[in-house]
């Protein structure tokens, strides 16, 4: 059966809130390595908080590491629901150019960007609706939509500013890094991926102990992702039970890494 190896584990757990250089609580990274307990890993420089451009350029300098293929779960969406691609006429259904567009509209890469601002600019001519939702949210018990930016932690926030840092680390690393399933549901051995995660699909698997609930939330991620590699049973994960249709609306749509299909 198809199980690609990984050396190491990466779970993070996002936040939307202030600018891209603001460090944030809400943002945490644990790492497990082999079959190791995860364990936290601290911003770099000496930070208190991590950033969300200093996790894309540290992420960046991970997966460029030769013959340390990783794995990396990230709590936000990484694409929208097809009446999203409908409304705004986005013919070439291809992930790519949806983040470019993105991007053009919604800067949140830009030092000084916060959600709230660019919402009332260049972000009103690409937004959706609260009622739209992807296919794998409506398997993934408790996923709420993708435009829900009303109040602090809404996966929204998360989404809108962490898109255009995938596009960032896709443009540093090119075909170096697997982000699936939008470069297919097969990851190819040796090669690092990045994919969404829900880290309530796993947290109550793992004890909290001392960790606040971000850092629960990271732990978690890493440890259920390194746990189904030491034990093969990713692959029934990354290739999920779904009609022909429901697997290309995906390919654009995105998928939850750890949610089944219609038999979840």
């Amino acid at each position: 059966m198809y199980n690609p190896a990984f050396a190491s584990t990466i779970g993070i757990d996002y936040s939307g809130a202030a600018t891209p250089v603001t460090g944030l609580r809400g943002l945490t990274v644990y790492r497990a390595d082999g079959n190791a307990q995860p364990h936290r890993v601290a911003p770099i420089g000496g930070a208190n908080n991590w950033t969300r451009r200093g996790i894309a350029e540290w992420l960046v300098e991970q997966l460029r590491e030769e013959g340390n293929p990783t794995l990396v779960g990230i709590d936000h969406a990484f694409s929208f629901p097809i009446h999203y691609f409908e409304r705004y006429n986005l013919h070439q259904r291809d992930w790519d150019y949806f983040l470019d567009d993105f991007q053009r509209h919604w800067p949140m890469d830009r030092d000084d960007a916060k959600v709230s601002d660019i919402r009332n600019s260049t972000g009103q001519y690409r937004t959706g609706e609260t009622s739209w939702r992807r296919q794998t949210d409506r398997y993934a018990r408790g996923a709420q939509s993708v435009f829900r930016l009303q109040g602090q932690g809404q996966v929204g926030h998360s989404t809108h500013t962490g898109l255009p840092w995938l596009r960032y680390i896709r443009n540093e690393l090119g075909a170096n890094v697997h982000f699936w399933p939008f470069d297919g549901w097969d990851i190819p051995d040796g090669c690092s991926a990045i994919a969404e995660v829900y880290p309530a699909l796993w947290s109550q698997r793992f004890s909290r102990e001392n960790r606040n609930e971000h850092q629960h939330d990271a732990y978690s991620v890493a440890g259920w992702l390194s746990y189904a590699i030491q034990n093969g049973f990713l692959s029934r994960y990354l290739n999920p039970s779904q009609s022909p249709e429901e697997r290309d609306t995906a390919r654009l749509e995105g998928w939850i890494l750890g949610v089944l299909g219609f038999i979840y």
